[in-house]
């Protein structure tokens, strides 16, 4: 019907011009005023976001949030799928010296491409940090807004309070568009969720900080819709860090199209029956408008939903099996002196969601290690925690480790479902002895239940950091980014990441 009536509409008005009548009357008569769309909505949410609408929670985390994904892309840029991302990227494309690289003193590049490889190098380790329902959203958000900031002209940088605004849409516009689906609450099958959700929180906080206007940011969503999407198939690869490159960069080129005037779906997010759009990610997507900040107070998620930080470069996942390991391992080492043999022990039993890609007996990489249920048990049990160092190729092929993992098996109870919100874990340890030790996590220190503290948080990130930084711009960037919200410019964030 609204198609028709659109056709029509057109159809009146040519002949209206055509005949030299005065074409606002047949818009009076002939075009109701639109009903908004889900779409429509969330553009002009975006849009209409302001600074005095975060509150000093949604700063602060957001502040924490900033801080750990500029230190876990510090660190990143360490490693050789950064470097070959980098490498890609300086040969294959012209020099264009706008955006700054992590890690790189004196290598800029062109803003989405500076984007692309920071959103590489913030999820090369996955230490970055994971909300709920489940996905990395600062990885796919920040590199964006850090590369359009070194884009503007020096004397007119964005605020801090207006980069911490966009960066809060960005956020925002991923844990709405999760829930709408229960599917997107559990641990991902099908698609990897910051390569879906992550791209569209790239496009609203890019379009919020080039001011685009509503329509504009509507279609920065749908433009942005049409380049996102990564398989799961690719976890545990060098491959998963480039779906939050892509998130980050096809997000900011998405918003400079749409600033350009390039049109799409006006209902790429509503539920249109017989016509997928941001529900082909979904099977079970069932969206609603968003609120109006016009004329309801509007609680941002993270008010309510914190993050999760890791404390160790893996998938969330196995901080729950590490923290239930760690309390067998201070218990055997308690019975057996301190030092903890293989020989010891007859069997390992987990219990531990059922997610295939996490679930891998015999890992042979670092990104393979990363999501291993029983590569980070054995670890934790043989060393009393999993730390950066875990993962390197000496540390993988411990003979200690290796005699470990061949004694482990694994079951899935019924009550401890794929879910970051609810699952457990539980480590039990039958010694050759016949004594049976068991460990168990519930919410491992990290969790958005159980927060890091700013401490730990801070001393996180100087260790991060400080595997490319001197001391002093360490302090520097913590300082910035703590005072964030009160900079007239972000140029003291910035200056510090060149």
């Amino acid at each position: 019907i609204n198609v028709c009536t659109q056709r029509s509409t057109r159809y009146l008005s040519a002949i209206s011009a055509a005949r030299g009548l005065h074409k606002s009357a047949l818009d009076v008569a002939e075009r109701p005023a639109p009903e908004e769309t889900v779409t429509s909505s969330f553009g002009r949410f975006i849009q209409s976001v302001q600074p005095r609408h975060l509150s000093p929670t949604v700063l602060q985390r957001s502040k924490r949030m900033v801080l750990d994904s500029i230190g876990v892309g510090l660190l990143g840029s360490t490693t050789d799928v950064f470097e070959l991302a980098l490498q890609h990227c300086q040969h294959m494309y012209a020099p264009d010296d706008v955006s700054f690289v992590y890690g790189r003193q004196g290598v800029k590049l062109s803003p989405t491409l500076a984007a692309f490889v920071n959103g590489v190098a913030a999820h090369s380790m996955d230490f970055d940090d994971t909300w709920h329902p489940a996905t990395h959203p600062s990885g796919a958000v920040l590199p964006a807004l850090l590369a359009i900031s070194d884009m503007f002209h020096n004397d007119s940088k964005p605020s801090g309070l207006d980069f911490l605004t966009a960066f809060n849409v960005g956020i925002e516009i991923q844990g709405w568009l999760m829930r709408f689906s229960n599917e997107a609450h559990n641990i991902p099958k099908r698609f990897h969720p910051p390569s879906v959700v992550g791209t569209m929180g790239s496009a609203a906080a890019c379009a919020r900080l080039l001011s685009l206007d509503r329509n504009q940011c509507s279609n920065a969503l749908a433009i942005a819709a049409s380049l996102a999407g990564a398989p799961m198939a690719n976890a545990a690869t060098q491959s998963k860090p480039l779906h939050i490159g892509n998130a980050s960069r096809l997000g900011l080129e998405a918003a400079l199209l749409a600033s350009r005037g390039l049109e799409a779906s006006p209902l790429v997010l509503d539920a249109v029956p017989g016509v997928a759009g941001f529900s082909a990610f979904y099977e079970d997507y069932a969206p609603n408008p968003i609120t109006s900040l016009e004329e309801h107070e509007h609680s941002f998620l993270i008010e309510t939903q914190d993050i999760a930080f890791k404390r160790f470069p893996a998938h969330l996942g196995m901080h729950w099996i590490a923290d239930a390991a760690a309390v067998v391992h201070k218990t055997l080492a308690g019975l057996k002196g301190g030092s903890i043999s293989p020989n010891q022990v007859q069997e390992i039993l987990l219990r531990v969601p059922l997610s295939k890609y996490i679930n891998r007996p015999f890992p042979e990489t670092e990104h393979q290690a990363r999501h291993s249920f029983q590569f980070n048990a054995c670890t934790a049990l043989l060393d009393g925690e999993v730390t950066v160092q875990s993962f390197h190729p000496e540390a993988l092929q411990r003979p200690e480790l290796l005699a470990l993992l061949s004694r482990v098996r694994v079951e899935h109870p019924h009550d401890n479902p794929a879910n970051f919100n609810i699952m457990y874990g539980e480590v039990e340890v039958t010694l050759v002895s016949g004594d049976v030790l068991r460990g168990r996590c519930d919410t491992f220190y990290g969790h958005w239940r159980n927060p890091l503290s700013q401490e730990s948080l801070q001393k996180k990130f100087r260790s991060n950091a400080g595997a490319v930084l001197s001391n002093e711009r360490v302090e520097r960037l913590i300082e910035a980014v703590e005072g964030l919200d009160h900079l007239d410019d972000c140029k003291p964030l910035l200056a510090q990441l060149q």
